[in-house]
């Protein structure tokens, strides 16, 4: 009995390595190399083998936007997107905004005090990002529709919008 039980830990162990995929993953401006499964999420990837923790795991389903990343530039939900199919694709986290200081993103949402507990703050900053790559200088309902797919549970939805709109005439200043 005991030599069944032995056989089978072992055949679930090999069924486990054998999916077990080397890929290369540009985060941030820098190469790392991880071993994932195929299904493995990149939020997963991103936190648990790079040490990336700003993205959040809050729904795990793609609703609140926690753990919004940017992909070759595009806003993407991490925890809807395999590691494996972002393998060579550029991926910026939070960490990797404002090197050497913050982004004028960030101080705007400080300064605006658009982040209350924290835990949606550098996904809603990742998506303003994106926006404001996008629309430099936004509406007020186009701030609304780019922001949508970020929940904030504490409700700092107007200073989120001032915050965004604050950093858009840095962004015109400069760009």
């Amino acid at each position: 009995m005991k030599t069944l039980i032995s056989a089978a830990v072992v055949g679930l162990w090999a069924i486990f390595l054998v999916n077990l995929m080397r890929i290369t993953l540009r985060v941030n401006g820098l190469n790392h190399t991880v071993t994932v499964e195929p299904r493995e999420s990149l939020l997963d990837v991103l936190r648990k083998q790079l040490g990336l923790t700003g993205a959040k795991k809050g729904c795990d389903m793609g609703s609140c936007g926690a753990c919004t990343v940017l992909v070759d530039g595009k806003s993407r939900l991490s925890c809807l997107t395999l590691a494996v199919s972002v393998e060579g694709m550029d991926i910026v986290t939070v960490e990797g905004l404002g090197r050497g200081g913050l982004d004028p993103l960030q101080e705007a949402f400080i300064r605006n005090d658009a982040l209350q507990c924290g835990f949606c703050t550098p996904g809603q900053v990742m998506s303003a990002k994106f926006l404001l790559d996008t629309i430099p200088n936004p509406s007020v309902e186009e701030v609304k529709y780019y922001m949508s797919g970020n929940i904030c549970r504490c409700g700092a939805y107007p200073k989120i919008i001032k915050a965004v709109l604050d950093a858009s005439k840095e962004v015109k200043r400069n760009g």
